[in-house]
């Protein structure tokens, strides 16, 4: 199973042109890719550098006819004649996705820094291995109280859902909204999380669940041991860092681990400001 994470910035590329077609072009030549995790897409948000009033979302979706949307909002305001702005993540697959849930992430006051809220997209996906939650995230970048907070939910999130799998409700099928649905504590966490392996938030998501139960892993020292994460931020624009870095990440269930058969960076796309991340998972 091969999964591509991506934050797009609105496929604002570094010629300073907006360019969807080329965002998925150069997905596909990383990989035939089963699932794609996108970040900062936007609808209807013509202020942002290089962009028009354009649904991305729809546009994306049109550009990927074999792969199911799954769509989540960070940002819901108010936009011009009547027409909402909606910023946020997405989902791509070509597995069905068997349940859906959209999680808004903590936004505490932080009056010294601007920020916007943040969302979690989660689909658990009728893949060859069984039932697999996957969730993209983008975490907030100039607030470090938000961004921990946020940290924290990803991991409490992943502990309710193990909880969920491991001790399941009563099944019921009588139609409704009660009806059980497929949980499972094998996962996949990937997205921008604004972070550095170096910082706290780090170990954050990865600390053990409660009881002792085995949490969220980084796939990349699965594979490459002890050598440092490849950069995915600001590897040819210095906007933001003089020292690229990384902070596209995906984390995989401890049970996920032995599956990791390969993580690689495309270092060489200039497509986004961030670099695109490959994952392969054994599904047998």
């Amino acid at each position: 199973m091969r999964l591509i994470t991506w934050n797009i910035q609105w496929g604002l590329g570094l010629d300073g042109r907006v360019d969807l077609d080329r965002i998925v072009r150069t997905a596909r030549e990383m990989a035939d890719f089963d699932v794609l995790c996108l970040q900062e897409i936007a609808d209807n948000f013509p202020g942002l550098e290089g962009n028009d009033d354009r649904d991305q979302f729809a546009e994306l979706a049109h550009l990927l006819p074999d792969h199911w949307p799954v769509i989540g909002y960070g940002v819901d305001v108010a936009g011009d004649a009547g027409r909402r702005r909606h910023f946020g993540n997405a989902i791509f697959s070509r597995y069905g996705a068997l349940t859906v849930r959209r999680h808004s992430l903590p936004w505490p006051a932080d009056p010294k820094r601007e920020s916007m809220p943040r969302v979690a997209v989660e689909a658990v996906l009728q893949a060859p291995m069984g039932a697999l939650r996957v969730t993209t995230t983008h975490l907030e970048y100039y607030s470090e109280a938000q961004r921990m907070a946020q940290a924290v939910r990803l991991r409490e999130l992943h502990a309710e859902a193990c909880g969920r799998a491991t001790h399941p409700q009563p099944p019921t099928s009588e139609g409704g909204p009660f009806d059980s649905t497929p949980q499972t504590a094998l996962a996949v966490l990937v997205g921008d999380f604004n972070f550095p392996p170096e910082h706290a938030a780090y170990d954050v998501v990865q600390q053990p669940l409660d009881g002792g139960a085995p949490g969220y892993r980084d796939a990349w020292p699965l594979v490459h041991g002890h050598h440092p994460h490849a950069p995915t931020f600001c590897v040819y624009s210095r906007a933001y860092s003089k020292t690229p870095y990384c902070c596209d990440f995906a984390f995989v269930s401890a049970e996920l681990a032995p599956r990791v058969h390969a993580i690689e960076v495309n270092g060489a796309t200039k497509a986004s400001d961030h670099q695109p991340v490959l994952i392969e998972l054994d599904d047998h």
